[in-house]
């Protein structure tokens, strides 16, 4: 029998309004000395008061500003000062990128790690792994880690203010695990893989049920449950099912698309989004059932509730020519991609024609990236 294995699960998960309050106990039994990270300057006073709450319960913790996405430079960087400091624990609170880099510093120093979500904008502060970045924000790889981070604490009454548009962004691609699983694990005999897999239509089916209601009204019942399924529950399908439950094409091609310039750089989900599109357009293309046009149709308008960019001039490239989209084509479907997990061949001009013929779709749909 083929040995797989799996880190499911941070090793404590709290969640709920005053969260972060509720952790301070356990926070103390995991360090004395930790290395607090974050990087928006509009997050800055939410780290100021962990430290004074952390201050309170006789923890000295040293502050830290990233300069960039989770890149090998600001890596390093953090990696040294935790180190001079004899920082015990890494504390990592904002976006999916700050919780990358949080999780892939204390993978690195061998020390405890607490991830703290600011928003539901995607299932990092979960998972045992961190994508890095160049420090201009174009994908590089993925890195394994060796576990879950010790503690993740989803605080409510923090995560309700965070902007809509990263809720929407974490919903498509919460989304994406679904169209991304059931095309790639659907046939899979593992029972985990089975498992994960039908996680993923539930949780699809919750946020399409809750989506519009919780991006609209941050304290709804449909929020808590649109917001725990992008940061939580989406981390348990990846960690359960594996690698092969976490992407398709979606992914490959946000990788490719983060290779070009950008003048309102988007969102991690944003462009998830945009790809699991563009995938089901694929699909549509080399298969003769109905289900992928149908499901494309009804991702437009999901996506158009939640002021989701859906055609190329909305992710606001600043070059959309045929040469630039080639580019990103190609990183996408590079030799070791995960695009080619899809049960047909693909190739850069296959991407290219796909996305080209997508923008073909009814303009109803070019909506903006906002900052709201």
């Amino acid at each position: 029998m083929f040995i797989n294995n799996h880190s499911i699960s941070p090793a404590n998960v709290v969640r709920g309004e005053g969260a972060w309050s509720h952790s301070l106990d356990l926070i103390t039994k995991l360090c004395k000395r930790p290395l607090i990270i974050g990087r928006s300057s509009s997050t800055k006073k939410i780290r100021s008061s962990f430290k004074k709450d952390l201050l309170l319960k006789g923890i000295q913790s040293i502050s830290l500003d990233l300069d960039h996405d989770c890149c090998e430079l600001d890596i390093q960087n953090a990696y040294l000062i935790s180190k001079n400091n004899n920082c015990d624990g890494i504390i990592a609170a904002g976006g999916g990128k700050v919780l990358d880099a949080g999780k892939l510093i204390a993978d690195l120093l061998g020390i405890n790690c607490i991830t703290v979500p600011l928003s539901a904008s995607t299932c990092a502060g979960w998972t045992a792994l961190s994508n890095i970045y160049t420090p201009d924000g174009k994908f590089v790889k993925d890195v394994t880690l060796k576990s879950c981070p010790n503690l993740l604490i989803f605080d409510h009454t923090i995560v309700r203010n965070a902007p809509p548009r990263t809720l929407a962004s974490g919903m498509a691609d919460a989304v994406a695990k679904w169209y991304e699983s059931s095309l790639t694990s659907s046939s899979s005999q593992d029972g985990f893989v089975q498992q994960a897999v039908q996680m993923a239509r539930v949780l699809r089916d919750q946020l399409f049920l809750n989506g519009q209601k919780a991006f609209l009204d941050p304290l709804s019942n449909s929020w808590e449950t649109v917001a725990e399924g992008c940061a939580l529950t989406a981390g348990i399908i990846g960690g359960l099912g594996g690698a092969r439950c976490r992407t398709a094409a979606a992914h490959p091609i946000h990788n490719g698309l983060t290779q070009l310039a950008y003048t309102n750089k988007p969102l991690h989900g944003e462009l998830v989004g945009f790809g699991l599109l563009v995938q089901l357009h694929l699909e549509e293309k080399n298969s003769n059932s109905q289900l992928p046009k149908q499901a494309k149709s009804q991702l437009l308008e999901f996506f158009s509730q939640l002021n989701l960019p859906i055609s190329i001039e909305s992710i606001c490239l600043r070059n959309t020519t045929s040469n630039e989209l080639y580019k990103a084509c190609k990183f996408a479907c590079n030799d070791d991609s995960d695009i080619h997990k899809l049960p047909f061949p693909i190739n850069e001009k296959d991407l290219l024609e796909a996305i080209q013929s997508l923008q073909s779709l009814p303009t109803s749909s070019r909506i903006k990236i906002n900052n709201t």
